[in-house]
């Protein structure tokens, strides 16, 4: 395998980053992970961090060099990571449990796979042009997918913030797994939080990637969602690879990339940029008022699951 990758995160206009990213990788096989801990005073960086802990160790453990059953590997990894943070809870007396969206993919034999929890998403780019991308688990995209909200109302939309889907809640999260996709040289993956996307519109996420190298698109496009949102920013932060791209970056600018080539690594080897950030003590930081309090987090999965099912039913 051989990538070009960069990956940044800034607090934007909060008091706790609660974002979390990270890549491993072995000679065969590359995990990105990008986690959006939920709300402050749940301590949601405890729930992004002990996610990417679960899935990076779980990596390390099966891909030897690369994973057997990737989609069954993603699928389990997430759902390991909501009993971890559960555990964490516990072990720790926290009055709730913390929560966290969750976007992973895993690239291994020219094939990328993916998977999410919420609204934290993945990009995958060719020729500019936006080939997947995933569909966000949060009310105002099912009122679209019904006709009954604008897909320009994403960002503006009053429910954007509620979410159907997540890590760490009461309820078992629905790991949505997504095909594999073939990739070829100069393909572009890029996993981001709602900082980002929320502020940039997909056009100006694409044109921004097509246009530099990801160590440039990156900071660029995080700027620029700073400067969009303004004082009330909210943590952003993205992970960007460009597969096999050394030919392409010959054309491009020539600043130096964080290129990986993995050809010659031992099959035994691993390699991460996850490491353990958790905060030894549950309560050792100050709460950040949330947007919504726990019950009516709860409400609001139960109901827009509920609608979900009902669809579901009638369509069948």
């Amino acid at each position: 395998m051989q990538f070009s990758v960069y990956q940044e995160s800034h607090i934007g206009g909060r008091k706790v980053n609660q974002d979390r990213m990270g890549y491993s990788f072995t000679r065969d096989a590359l995990l990105l992970v990008l986690a959006d801990g939920m709300g402050g005073h749940l301590r949601g960086e405890i729930a992004a961090s002990v996610a990417l802990q679960t899935i990076s160790t779980m990596f390390q453990q099966q891909a030897q060099p690369y994973v057997k059953k990737p989609q069954r590997f993603l699928e389990e990894a997430l759902q390991a990571a909501h009993r971890d943070i559960h555990q964490y809870r516990h072990a720790n007396q926290m009055p709730e449990t913390p929560r966290t969206t969750i976007v992973a993919c895993l690239i291994q034999h020219n094939t990328a796979t993916w998977a999410h929890c919420g609204d934290s998403r993945l990009y995958w780019l060719r020729n500019g042009q936006i080939l997947g991308r995933t569909r966000d688990h949060s009310h105002v995209e099912n009122l679209i997918a019904k006709g009954m909200a604008l897909p320009s109302e994403r960002a503006t939309h009053p429910d954007r913030n509620k979410l159907w889907n997540c890590l760490g809640a009461d309820s078992l999260p629905r790991v949505e797994v997504g095909a594999g996709a073939g990739m070829l040289p100069g393909d572009l993956v890029l996993l981001c939080s709602d900082g980002l996307w929320s502020m940039l519109p997909d056009d100006e996420i694409v044109r921004r990637l097509q246009a530099q190298t990801v160590v440039r698109a990156v900071p660029d496009m995080l700027q620029a969602a700073l400067r969009a949102a303004g004082d009330a920013s909210d943590n952003v932060t993205a992970l960007a690879i460009m597969w096999q791209g050394s030919s392409v970056l010959d054309n491009m600018d020539p600043v130096t990339e964080t290129m990986i080539s993995t050809e010659a690594l031992p099959e035994d080897l691993h390699s991460t940029t996850i490491r353990d950030t958790a905060p030894p003590e549950a309560a050792a930081a100050p709460a950040e008022a949330d947007a919504f309090d726990d019950d009516e987090i709860e409400k609001a999965i139960a109901e827009i699951r509920g609608a979900i099912e009902k669809s579901s039913q009638i369509l069948k």
